[in-house]
């Protein structure tokens, strides 16, 4: 088996199907409903039906753009897609404006008329306690009816345009490798991921050179997005100062003293982080790591031999097996996945950069994008993608506004999978070099999640400080990247990264801002989760499902209260998953120094 494509037909047939058509019709008539009962939004059974139609609206337009999106995934120069993308953006917005009144009843009216309108049968009307109640709590830095109306239909192509001219433009970059040969910059910064290491250092400089060359686009776009959301904020503060933080905390359904407790925490142990990467420079025969290889494979310790490459079929028939140790219908899942089309991993010109899962809202059907090129890494980011398909798949049943959980625990399936074939990999190594090379992806996640987040965290952090001010240039924010870098880095690496806040895509999406710390906080969560196996035995699979189906309607303190009995606002929940990472460093620290002492 090939790398595969996507079977998308389970929506629709193609771009110009005809059901498009019909579906953008229905839901401009939810649209019109909105609008004609909106001045009777005080009559409990109006408040109900607008609800539902919202969600059957919502349902096939997250659909169509799902569908439009896979499309752009594959070829970010589909003018189809492209187009069809930028009406669904409109029609969403006016789907938003038409919504926004309903949405400030509920977030403002009595109680008693909220349990009113929550006393009905459907799920789409019942399903939203938990969001109305999240609603409520921001209620007072909510503008006018009028204003976030507007505000909705100015971000169409005022925000959203810029996070669109970001993947336009990284998506037509050809990276030059040696004077010849030229790749896309997707396929570019998947060299990065591998164990090509002669090339790495050519597709990072070469990455380095496209950077530079767009550096003033992609510093205006920085710029816009975050000067665009701090006006916006500075507008939301009429009752109570709102801090560029504030949305992001709310969205990610956490508080600030728990992003608080695990920033501090995992800085007061970069220590750890810094050591895995000294040991990876030292496998790598370096005094530090070096930007381009800090996340590559493990070089073959073996000499004359390259590091293991794999099929596609061979990587799938590794996660099945690892999933399979968890319980049967983790494995089985993968299976459906393959068969039913619903993974795309074939390299493909003018492909879209990193890897992701989505989901059809219609069907339900989870769907994965990746680009896959054979490594170790490779199939880890497969089954990290995967374990974000099975949480969406267990939560099917469930009224779809459930399953809308923020990134901070969107981590936790994923990483969760990571950790299983991680830690069956090592289970049936048969030799050291075997338990070594396993041990190297605990190294590297450490190395990335421990160090590579916070830098992002931090950078942000400072940049929208400083953008308050006036606009930071191209240079300022190589500077400022730079010394973030070393901040963290230590001297584990060689050289700063200076153009990280251009080639990294999280920094220029439109719709979230810090797009970073959520995958530390999942990844030591999961981490807190995975140790639970052992201790909880055969009950722990259906405990585990159980937590996922939690994520829509919860607060993340309040799933880690019910699920693990602890407060995610001390240090001590941090600890103890940072500890368990440092103990996987030390293994692949005393297993090196064997082999070097009987070598």
């Amino acid at each position: 088996m090939t790398a595969p494509s996507w079977d998308l037909s389970i929506a629709y047939q193609s771009l110009s199907d005809e059901k498009i058509t019909q579906d953008i019709d229905l839901i401009q008539q939810c649209i019109v409903v909105l609008q004609q009962h909106v001045t009777r939004r005080e009559v409990t059974g109006v408040m109900q039906n607008a609800i539902q139609t919202k969600e059957a609206a919502g349902k096939l337009l997250a659909t169509i753009n799902t569908f439009a999106v896979c499309h752009a995934s594959q070829d970010a120069m589909s003018g189809p897609a492209k187009a069809l993308i930028g009406k669904l953006a409109k029609l969403s917005s006016e789907l938003t404006q038409a919504y926004t009144p309903y949405q400030d009843t509920l977030a403002t009216a009595p109680i008693e008329f909220i349990q009113e309108v929550l006393a009905h049968e459907s799920g789409d009307v019942y399903g939203q306690s938990f969001a109305i109640a999240c609603d409520r709590k921001v209620a007072d830095t909510k503008l006018s009816v009028t204003e976030e109306q507007l505000l909705a239909a100015m971000q169409v192509d005022g925000r959203d345009a810029w996070g669109r001219l970001y993947d336009n433009i990284t998506g037509s970059i050809q990276i030059e490798l040696d004077g010849e040969n030229t790749v896309g910059l997707s396929h570019a910064a998947s060299l990065l991921y591998g164990t090509e290491f002669a090339q790495q250092e050519l597709a990072w400089r070469g990455i380095q050179k496209a950077m530079e060359q767009h550096k003033e686009s992609f510093a205006a776009i920085l710029n816009a997005l975050a000067g665009w959301r701090l006006t916006e904020y500075q507008k939301r503060s009429y009752q109570k100062p709102v801090h560029f933080l504030d949305e992001s905390l709310h969205g990610s359904r956490i508080r600030s003293a728990t992003l608080e407790a695990m920033l501090v925490t995992t800085k007061n142990n970069r220590s750890v982080g810094q050591k895995a990467g000294h040991l990876m420079a030292q496998v790598h025969g370096l005094d530090t790591m070096k930007p381009w290889n800090h996340m590559a494979g493990m070089p073959s310790l073996k000499e004359n031999q390259s590091p293991k490459q794999y099929r596609f079929e061979e990587a799938i028939d590794v996660i099945k097996a690892a999933f399979a140790q968890v319980d049967q219908e983790m494995a089985d899942f993968v299976d459906m996945m393959v068969e039913n089309g619903w993974i795309d991993a074939e390299p493909t010109p003018n492909r879209r950069l990193g890897a992701y899962c989505t989901k059809f809202a219609a069907t339900r059907t989870p769907l994965v994008f990746m680009t896959w090129g054979g490594s170790r890494s490779d199939m880890l980011t497969l089954a990290h993608e995967l374990g974000h398909a099975f949480h969406n798949w267990v939560m099917r049943d469930m009224p779809l506004c459930q399953t809308r959980y923020p990134m901070t625990l969107a981590e936790t399936a994923s990483i969760f999978a990571e950790n299983v074939v991680r830690d069956y990999l090592l289970s049936v190594a048969e030799s050291d070099e075997d338990k070594l090379e396993m041990l190297w992806q605990e190294l590297s996640s450490a190395y990335a999640l421990m160090i590579n987040i916070p830098v992002r965290f931090e950078f942000e952090h400072a940049f929208y400080q400083r953008r308050k001010e006036g606009e930071l240039d191209a240079e300022q924010l190589c500077q400022l990247m730079s010394e973030t870098w070393k901040e963290w880095y230590g001297s584990s690496m060689s050289e700063s990264d200076r153009y990280f806040w251009a080639s990294k895509l999280h920094f220029s999406i439109s719709e979230v801002s810090f797009y970073n710390y959520p995958y530390l906080f999942g990844y030591l969560f999961s981490i807190g989760v995975y140790a639970q196996r052992e201790a909880k035995g055969e009950g722990f699979y259906r405990d585990y499902v159980e937590l996922l189906r939690d994520t829509g309607s919860m607060y993340a303190e309040d799933v880690v209260v019910k699920h693990l009995g602890m407060d995610l606002s001390k240090a001590e929940f941090w600890q103890q998953s940072i500890d368990l990472v440092k103990d996987k460093v030390s293994q692949f620290e005393a297993l090196i120094a064997l082999r070097e002492q009987t070598s």
